[in-house]
């Protein structure tokens, strides 16, 4: 299982502090943010769903958490009343929001409790657990980040598994100095929008698991 002194103090310290910050820096964009989410997309403003967090020591198992971000799709359904795919629930405007990340600000609140880092895997869907190999869950044993080691090097334009290959690579070399690495990474990856979708997929194909 993955330790560090860093890891347990400082990183949790400085996540606690910078997201403190942050929240009470960003409160009105977010609250004008919120805004225009209801007025183009609707209610609710906030999307919540379950993740799979960090791998609890004594349980060996997952903590689940609620993770928080701005909607950007709406709930466009067919004939039937089934949700339309992705990308035809995707209006220009939960476009921008995705390009520039402006989505993923409610997370902030998620970093401050505790649920997530501000550097760390990205917390995917909890369906995908199973489908793990070994190797792959050992993205588990640090907190999911708003930000990560593969965000910066492909996002969704790479595959799952050079994703979880990278997300690993993480995990081995955690220190202070790799995560400067990707939080100044992340701004230059914002700022080219590069890595946004897949070939295939508004955002991301599901993960179905890796072939033995």
């Amino acid at each position: 299982m993955h330790s560090s002194f860093y890891d347990k103090y400082i990183k949790r310290l400085l996540d606690i502090i910078l997201s403190g910050i942050a929240l009470i820096i960003l409160a009105i964009p977010m609250g004008i943010l919120a805004l225009m989410v209801k007025s183009k997309l609707g209610s609710p403003v906030i999307f919540s769903q379950e993740r799979p967090g960090r791998i609890d020591k004594k349980t060996g198992e997952e903590k689940i958490f609620k993770l928080y971000k701005f909607r950007s799709m709406t709930d466009a359904k067919d004939a039937n009343g089934n949700l339309l795919p992705d990308e035809d629930r995707l209006p220009s405007f939960g476009k921008k929001l995705r390009a520039t990340s402006l989505d993923e600000l409610p997370e902030l609140w998620n970093i401050f409790k505790g649920d997530m880092s501000i550097v760390g895997p990205r917390p995917l869907l909890v369906q995908y657990i199973p489908r793990y190999t070994e190797e792959q869950r050992k993205r588990h044993n640090v907190r999911p980040g708003l930000t990560g080691w593969a965000q910066i090097n492909g996002r969704n334009a790479i595959s799952w598994e050079e994703k979880f290959k990278l997300d690993v690579e993480y995990v081995e070399k955690e220190s202070f100095a790799m995560d400067c690495k990707v939080f100044f990474g992340t701004i230059g990856a914002v700022l080219k929008k590069e890595g946004i979708s897949s070939d295939t997929s508004a955002t991301m194909e599901e993960f179905m698991g890796t072939e033995k």
